[in-house]
């Protein structure tokens, strides 16, 4: 997978994205907030979000929606993506890209998530 390197690309990703994604706000089945921080960043949260949309495209998931946020307060954490999911959002940890990959797979497709790699967990 090729490195973003300019924020016009993660700009351009958000963009494919978002036209991609038929859900509208509020009517998605899936909600996934990815914390874009400057810590988060720095962290790889540019990269993760890249492979998170990239699997849903694949897999031609469109159920979900993407919101990116600031920093969630938990900076050791990061980079952070919370899944909202069945009443449930789930909060995962330092997430490489692979891991958002498995991520979309188990958690956001088939509401499995993940319980190693959550950091917290809570019924909306």
């Amino acid at each position: 997978m090729a490195k973003i390197n300019s924020l016009e690309e993660l700009r351009k990703i958000r963009s494919d994205a978002k036209e991609a994604m038929t859900a509208r706000s509020g009517n998605a089945k899936v909600r996934v907030f990815a914390s874009m921080g400057t810590v988060g960043i720095a962290g790889g949260a540019r990269e993760a979000l890249k492979a998170l949309i990239n699997e849903l495209e694949k897999r031609n998931f469109h159920d979900v929606e993407i919101i990116e946020g600031g920093s969630m307060g938990l900076d050791r954490e990061e980079p952070i993506i919370r899944v909202l999911r069945d009443g449930f959002e789930t909060t995962y940890g330092k997430v490489t890209p692979d891991m958002a990959r498995q991520i979309v797979a188990q958690h956001i497709i088939n509401g499995q998530m993940i319980s190693e790699w959550v950091i917290a967990r809570n019924e909306k």
